[in-house]
């Protein structure tokens, strides 16, 4: 991974944030654990150091637009742009299975994959070393985003709409979850009170979340467009 510029010490980590959970179901004898649990910790990794990164290039910004500004930074697509400028997806160990449904340039997964890999970074190396790896994505991403108005995403404006408008604060809620482990598919449900505004499927909670507010911020706009011709 020449792009990616780090000499891993413990080779292991760098394996194991490569491989898919698919590849291992096919591969029983395979000492290797998928990166499960590296995503798990790169998680935070990656928003620690997205919280900082804002936190200092921002002093003039209050909590709520750091918040708006730090999700459109981590979300799914964002992160899968950063998988594909280091062409990880070309490095993932994938099952037959996922390898021939498109897995490798599949956002989710490659999301996934990218916060593995930082973690690996982070354990082999340190917090400094994987802020060497992420800050320049981040400030490209940055670039892009300010450049084009893009920072509050779906859920944050649902949730100052819905302050303002109402003075309560969304709820989502996980309806269901389908598909196989490799391929999930979750459905996801926004209420206001007791009011569902919307409903959102996606391949990972987080991308449901944002379709479902989404919808929801449609669904006020109709609402509004109705109460207005009817005054």
């Amino acid at each position: 991974m020449a792009k990616l510029g780090v000499r891993f010490h413990d080779t292991g980590l760098l394996i194991s944030a490569l491989t898919h959970r698919s590849y291992v179901h096919e591969h029983y004898e395979s000492l290797i654990p998928p990166n499960e649990r590296l995503e798990f910790l790169g998680d935070s990794v990656l928003n620690f150091l997205t919280a900082r990164y804002l936190y200092l290039r921002h002093p003039e910004l209050g909590e709520g637009q750091l918040t708006a500004l730090r999700a459109a930074l981590v979300r799914t697509a964002t992160l899968a742009r950063f998988a594909r400028a280091i062409d990880l997806g070309a490095y993932l160990q994938l099952g037959k299975g996922e390898e021939h449904s498109g897995g490798r340039e599949r956002e989710g997964l490659l999301a996934d994959a990218f916060e593995a890999l930082l973690a690996a970074i982070y354990l082999d190396q340190g917090m400094d070393a994987a802020a060497r790896v992420l800050l320049p994505l981040l400030e490209q991403e940055h670039a892009r985003i300010a450049a084009q108005g893009l920072y509050i995403d779906d859920k944050s404006r649902l949730q100052e709409r819905v302050q303002s408008e109402r003075n309560l604060t969304p709820r989502y809620r996980t309806i269901s979850v389908s598909g196989p482990d490799h391929q999930r598919t979750f459905t996801v449900e926004v209420y206001a009170g007791s009011e569902k505004l919307g409903e959102g499927v996606g391949h990972s909670k987080q991308a449901a979340a944002q379709a479902a507010a989404r919808a929801a911020l449609t669904y006020l706009d109709q609402l509004r467009a109705r109460q207005e011709q009817g005054a």
